[in-house]
Formats: structure tokens, C-alpha cells, sequence
């Protein structure tokens, strides 16, 4: 249930992220954790597993943290950036969420969230880019280059799949939550610890303060659109709104829309990858309210969709010093390739 749902999120974010001091009951577990993913990343740094590299610049976008970072607008936002200077531009991910046939699996136009993930379908239906998912990145990554050629491979989260050779990493914080408590699973939300950041290529900081060094970034909310027609409209205009989101932080959602004095009747927040059927959505908001979701939730909902649902794209923004300096470095590898 979301009411659950939301109690769980209370409960986690209180030990991570909000001073609560029962995570030590959690620490041996952290400590295993934080034992195993440190003999794996040494395996490959040693040679003793392979790592697989490919004729074609390998751009990683991910988190030190478990979900909820904005890692995916940064990912839309590199992609459309790369687009539009001309570039063969290719995405590749883990698919969470999504439960193929056979892998890789290469999405097309008739591709659902329940196949790839939910983050694939959004960014293959945003950008139109060549889009695989898979387990092993590295097949996702020779599917695509068996497929068309391409200048550059975008991997949507993989920083710890070290398995794929890279070229550039990118790590995206939450600049207000930041790293919680510092500890590993399940004890806090690292993958990594923040020692890690000394090594990526850009640490680009979602709201809050960044510090020195780190590149800012905002997520700008758009119109709302309607899931089932495509009509779009202010949304403080919508009416008695019932505000939904299955992401890493809904709370962060929820901020937005209370933010842009959005007349909210209820907030329900769902897990991150959150499977929806049409009955239990459609019990959330009456015939004259309002459904409001993100656009990650969306793609999962076209399908069975009403005529009071809409979502609220949301666009990432950086400096346009950053964004030529972070643009100019992955086209010096592109160029290296080529």
C-alpha cells in the first residue's frame, strides 16, 4: 500500500539521513558490504576479472548513493546536449525494474517498462538515441555498435559496474541530502564511499550548496502533460491535485510542486520502480481531481491512462561555463576514437 510505502521511506530516511543512531544495529552488515563490492573493485583494478573495452567513447552518469540524485535528467540533458552538436549518441543500462525474454534487448517504439525499466523507456521515448539495456553493460554495448554506428555510449548508472571500461565518469549528488551518514548498505545509502569522488571526472550537485570544484545543477520544471492526450497546461492550473511519485525521493517531488504553489489535496509516495496496475491508480484521485505524476511514472501509465492523469517533466540546468567545459572534455575522447 502507499500509505506503507510512504512509512518506510520515513523510517529509512530517518536512519540515513536524519540523525537517527539505530543504523549501528546495521553496521556488520555495512561492514560486509563495504568488504565485498572493495574486493570486487580490486579484482578488475589488478587484472584478475576482465573489463571490457569498446572502439567508441564511454560516458558513465552515476551515484555514490541509493536513488533519488537526478542522475536520469542529467542523463537526458547529456544526451539531447550531444544530439544537437551532431553526435551518434547511444544509452545504455542496467534496466531495473524490467524483466526481458533474452538479453540484451534492444528498445523500439513497442518496448514497455515492463521489459526494460522504466528509466530506459523514458530517455529512448525522450530522445529518440539508441537505447539497450542488459545486466552486463557490456552487451548492451555491442548490441548497439552491432546495430549503427555510434560516437559515444551514455551509461545510465554503472559507476560500480567496473566490468565496462569507461572514459569519463560523472557522479550526481543531492546537494541536500548529500551522503546522510556516510555508511555503506544498509547501514546508510552507499554504494561507495565519498572518497570516491576524487577519482570521477565531474561531481554535479542537484539544489543546495555545492562545494568547491563540484559543477551546480537545477531541475527545472516544465508545463504539466497529459499522460493520455499529450495536452499540456500550467500546472497550477490543474485542480485538486493528488500528487504521486515512484522515485529514489518523492519527497523531492513533492517539494517542487508545493514550491510551485500547486494546490495539492494528498501526496502518495511509491517505491522507486514501482509496477502500477490501472485500478490502483485510478483509486487514488476522483473524477474532478487531479492525477499529477512524474514522468518516470508516466511511461509505465500510457497504456491504461485516464483523462485526469498528467505528468510533470522536469529539465536538468547547468552553467553555461560548466556545460562547455563538461561537453568539450567528452568530445576531445569522441575525437580521440575517431
Amino acid at each position: 500500500m502507499p500509505s506503507c510505502t510512504g512509512c518506510n521511506l520515513a523510517m529509512i530516511n530517518r536512519i540515513w539521513f536524519g540523525g537517527s543512531r539505530w543504523y549501528w544495529l546495521l553496521l556488520p552488515f555495512a561492514w560486509l558490504y563495504g568488504l565485498v563490492s572493495g574486493l570486487i573493485k580490486l579484482g578488475f583494478r589488478l587484472g584478475w576479472r576482465e573489463v571490457h573495452h569498446f572502439p567508441v567513447a564511454v560516458v558513465v552518469v552515476g551515484n555514490l548513493t541509493v536513488g533519488g540524485n537526478g542522475k536520469t535528467p542529467v542523463v537526458l540533458w547529456l544526451v539531447e546536449q550531444l544530439q544537437r552538436r551532431g553526435w551518434r549518441v547511444g544509452v545504455v543500462s542496467r534496466g531495473y525494474g524490467g524483466h526481458a525474454e533474452r538479453y540484451p534487448l534492444l528498445l523500439d517504439e513497442h518496448t514497455t517498462t515492463a521489459q526494460a525499466g522504466d528509466e530506459p523507456v523514458l530517455i529512448f521515448q525522450r530522445t529518440g538515441a539508441a537505447v539497450a539495456v542488459s545486466p552486463r553493460r557490456a552487451d548492451a554495448v555491442a548490441a548497439l555498435l552491432d546495430r549503427r554506428p555510434l560516437d559515444v555510449i551514455i551509461t545510465d548508472d554503472g559507476l560500480q559496474h567496473y566490468a565496462l571500461g569507461r572514459d569519463v565518469e560523472w557522479v550526481v549528488v543531492d546537494g541536500l541530502r548529500r551522503f546522510g551518514n556516510g555508511w555503506w548498505l544498509p547501514a546508510g545509502p552507499m554504494r561507495e564511499r565519498a572518497g570516491r569522488l576524487g577519482s570521477v571526472d565531474a561531481v554535479i550537485v542537484n539544489g543546495g550548496t555545492p562545494l568547491p570544484g563540484e559543477v551546480p545543477m537545477r531541475l527545472l520544471p516544465g508545463d504539466a502533460v497529459n499522460v493520455l492526450s499529450g495536452k499540456t497546461s500550467p500546472v497550477t492550473e490543474l485542480p485538486g491535485v493528488v500528487a504521486m511519485a515512484g522515485i529514489g525521493h518523492p519527497a523531492r517531488f513533492f517539494a517542487t510542486l508545493r514550491a510551485l504553489k500547486v494546490n495539492i489535496d494528498r501526496e502518495v509516495p511509491f517505491a522507486d520502480h514501482q509496477a502500477y496496475g490501472e485500478d490502483r491508480l485510478a483509486a487514488l484521485a476522483g473524477a474532478h481531481q487531479t492525477l499529477l505524476m512524474t514522468e518516470k511514472d508516466a511511461v509505465k501509465c500510457r497504456g491504461f491512462a485516464r483523462s485526469n492523469w498528467w505528468y510533470l517533466p522536469v529539465n536538468a540546468q547547468l552553467p553555461p561555463d560548466d556545460t562547455q567545459k563538461l561537453l568539450q572534455s567528452i568530445e576531445g575522447k569522441i575525437r580521440r576514437y575517431r
